[in-house]
């Protein structure tokens, strides 16, 4: 039916508000939506992750007889950076510096990785076969390993900040259908010297990269950064999952691929002041990043990044966590802390 000219203008005044032009507006057909860019893309649950999801994750078997692990980690659109660690998996054997990297590339039911005169196989059905850059044949098998400290339950006398029922410990606190809580809160109560247990879970997010996968963070006394990162599979530098924020690098870098629970269980003694106000000594962290020593008694010789200042009016210093939002889409749960006496 046609529309009368008042009609028209005040439709053609609506769609120019909403960003559509066109001069026979009333008349032409919707445009079609924007296709998000590669970059936005994140999953919360393996069954929304895609194809490349089931071919990421942590590889181990043997060479001959020796361990060899491998982490495959996905960069989008079915490509792969593949890490062999001989001696096994970070955490299990690998010395954690030992790194051969190839590229791998999904075609058909199948993902080939390497090339000539380079660590090669082909990734099916939960196996990667190969051989070796000296031509030694491989079997590894996926595997997915979990923290000996997930679910760990609070010792008596510990503080439970977070047990899934409720968000109240925490500063505008709020969790999802699943009962996680989102990042981006403080709690409300302040800490000295404690022992603290925390789990973590990551959003796969492919096509980002560095710091824009699932960047978050532990801040220790809202001071602290204990670095919150989708760092699976990288070489664990001092900004990447599991360091002291661009201070101290982690020992190892354990870190488990993302949509997998992490632990941090972190040992914190408090830096002190003298009735002078100069300091007496620095704070100080040892951690254990999903069961690991990757931290031992480090000093840390002030705040990172963000973080608030020490208070030398305060003889031990105190504070607030913080769990880190920085616009990724990072949980947590089991939150708890004994303080030292």
């Amino acid at each position: 039916m046609p529309i009368s000219r008042l009609n028209r203008l005040l439709l053609t005044a609506c769609l120019t508000l909403f960003g559509i032009s066109s001069a026979r507006a009333a008349d032409a057909p919707p445009a079609a939506p924007k296709k998000p860019a590669d970059n936005a893309f994140f999953a919360l649950d393996p069954a929304d992750a895609g194809p490349d999801y089931k071919i990421q994750g942590e590889y181990e078997g043997k060479t001959g007889d020796a361990k060899l692990g491998a982490q495959v980690i996905a960069g989008g659109n079915g490509t792969f950076k593949v890490v062999f660690e001989p001696g096994g998996l970070p955490g299990d054997g690998s010395d954690g510096k030992t790194r051969i990297e190839v590229d791998g590339k999904t075609d058909g039911d199948k993902t080939v990785v390497g090339g000539e005169g380079k660590f090669s196989g082909e990734i099916a059905d939960g196996k990667l076969t190969g051989k070796t850059d000296k031509g030694d044949a491989f079997e590894l098998t996926r595997v997915d390993r979990h923290s000996p400290t997930e679910d760990a339950k609070p010792p008596e006398g510990a503080i439970v900040l977070f047990d899934g029922t409720n968000a109240d410990a925490w500063t505008n606190g709020k969790m999802n259908d699943k009962h996680w809580l989102y990042c981006g809160t403080k709690s409300k109560q302040k800490f000295s010297d404690y022992t603290l247990h925390v789990e973590f879970y990551l959003p796969f997010k492919p096509f980002a990269r560095g710091q824009g996968r699932a960047n978050s963070g532990v801040y220790q006394q809202d001071r602290y950064e204990v670095q919150v990162l989708d760092s699976f599979g990288l070489k664990g530098l001092n900004n990447e999952c599991g360091a002291i924020y661009s201070h101290t690098a982690p020992l190892v870098n354990t870190c488990f691929p993302p949509l997998t629970w992490q632990t941090y269980d972190i040992d914190f003694t408090a830096a002190r002041y003298g009735p002078d106000g100069k300091k007496v000594s620095n704070a100080r962290i040892t951690e254990k990043f999903n069961g690991v020593l990757v931290l031992d008694n480090v000093e840390i010789v002030g705040p990172t990044g963000g973080g608030q200042k020490e208070i030398p009016a305060d003889a031990v210093q105190s504070g607030v966590f913080q769990l880190q939002p920085h616009g990724n889409p990072v949980f947590f749960k089991n939150i708890w802390v004994v303080e030292k006496k």
